[in-house]
């Protein structure tokens, strides 16, 4: 899980008076993207019906996706790049009618860059279950109506097993290279050991093995936020006669997670005990910096994101576990021969860095050995977005490496 957008993925800063301003109204029921809105960069492709591992079927389904740079003839030069919980497809480029963010991933991928749209194809894909052109809970089902609280339960694998039909859908058989980061990081490392023929460089970044228990009872208190929001009516709340969504649990549970993308240090140093203005926050009516820079963002988050959508990827997320079925973790890591790179935080309180040593450890494909290769940032979990100095030369040298013909 991280913030996924430039404005979010900054050094933390104080909130302006501007900045609250542009929050006056009511959100949207939902911030999903939906059927007549402006499709901005999009391109959509249908697969058909996804049959998840929970025995449920999902039909029509539709993946929206963003290609960046051309695919040579060969169709050898591809990248796919998995986005993280909040993210979409939408890596480069400015905020427009059709995107509400500028991309996530602008220092990284274009032109000269780690990710050089003059050399591959990079694609990118909004996975199923979320909210920004691929089938999600606010999109329609067969009779018309938003599926909202029906939408079956996912899994990380079902969400892979559906990227590898869109694969199938436009035509790439192997990408030359699969990243991940965060959530988008437990999909590449599966994408590896389902369809180890499939690829011939992976990239997992911030990203752990399993879903511990820890991290399960930090989900728990995000999903419990939104259910018990009055407005969330189970799921089924787009035809609100009110007009007004489960607004208040979905920034809750974003302002409980901002503070697991950050480190406390980062945290302590940018705001400390600081006043948000002048009226005193001990009584007179006022608020620390911290309580305003959480709500500001909690707030500006259900203007573009889908409370219940929220709900289906946090809950895949719980599911994750590469050792399920397998033989356990290591097992299933050892399945892993593509050259790898895993880059791991230090300063990462939610998935921390024991789960990337764990995935080197266990890979034969890890091409720094044993531990992780490490990205030394005061910002936590976020790091892998904002740090793109570091992080842009790694992928450069995975990039690099040659490997056999598939």
């Amino acid at each position: 899980m991280d913030w996924q957008t430039p404005e979010d993925s900054f050094p933390t800063d104080f909130i302006t008076d501007a900045q609250l301003r542009a929050l006056i109204g009511r959100p949207p029921i939902s911030g999903a993207w939906r059927d007549g809105d402006p499709v901005g960069g999009r391109e959509f492709v249908r697969i058909g019906t996804v049959a998840t591992e929970a025995g449920d079927e999902i039909p029509h389904v539709r993946i929206a996706y963003e290609r960046f740079g051309e695919l040579n003839e060969a169709k050898d030069n591809a990248i796919l790049v998995f986005h993280a919980l909040t993210g979409d497809s939408h890596l480069v480029g400015p905020a427009s009618a059709g995107h509400s963010t500028d991309g996530w991933w602008d220092e990284i991928v274009g032109p000269g860059k780690a990710l050089d749209t003059d050399r591959f194809c990079i694609i990118a894909p909004n996975v199923l279950g979320g909210c920004q052109g691929s089938t999600g809970p606010a999109s329609l089902d067969p009779e018309g109506h938003e599926w909202g609280g029906r939408f079956p339960f996912l899994t990380i694998r079902d969400q892979v097993h559906a990227t590898a039909a869109f694969a199938d859908a436009i035509g790439i058989d192997h990408f030359h290279t699969v990243i991940g980061g965060s959530m988008g990081g437990m999909h590449a490392l599966e994408w590896q050991i389902m369809y180890p023929e499939r690829s011939s460089r992976l990239a997992v970044i911030a990203a752990p093995p399993v879903t511990t228990a820890d991290q399960i009872g930090l989900n728990l208190v995000q999903l419990e936020a939104i259910r018990s929001d009055p407005a969330w009516r189970g799921g089924n709340y787009y035809d609100s006669p009110d007009g007004v969504g489960p607004h208040h649990g979905l920034a809750t549970a974003r302002r409980l997670a901002l503070l697991n993308y950050r480190s406390n240090t980062e945290l302590d140093e940018r705001f400390g005990r600081a006043w948000q203005s002048a009226v005193s926050p001990l009584g007179g009516g006022g608020r620390f910096a911290v309580e305003s820079y959480l709500d500001f963002h909690g707030n500006k988050f259900t203007r573009r994101f889908d409370a219940n959508s929220y709900l289906t990827l946090v809950q895949a997320m719980n599911s994750h576990d590469v050792g399920r079925g397998r033989g356990g973790v290591r097992a299933a890591l050892s399945t892993v021969t593509v050259p790898t790179l895993v880059l791991g935080i230090p300063s990462d309180r939610l998935f921390t860095l024991n789960g990337q040593d764990q995935i080197a450890l266990h890979t034969p494909g890890s091409i720094d050995g044993d531990l992780a290769t490490r990205i030394d940032s005061p910002f936590g979990h976020d790091a892998f977005l904002i740090e793109h100095e570091m992080v842009g030369p790694e992928l450069r040298r995975l990039l690099e490496i040659t490997t056999e013909p598939q």
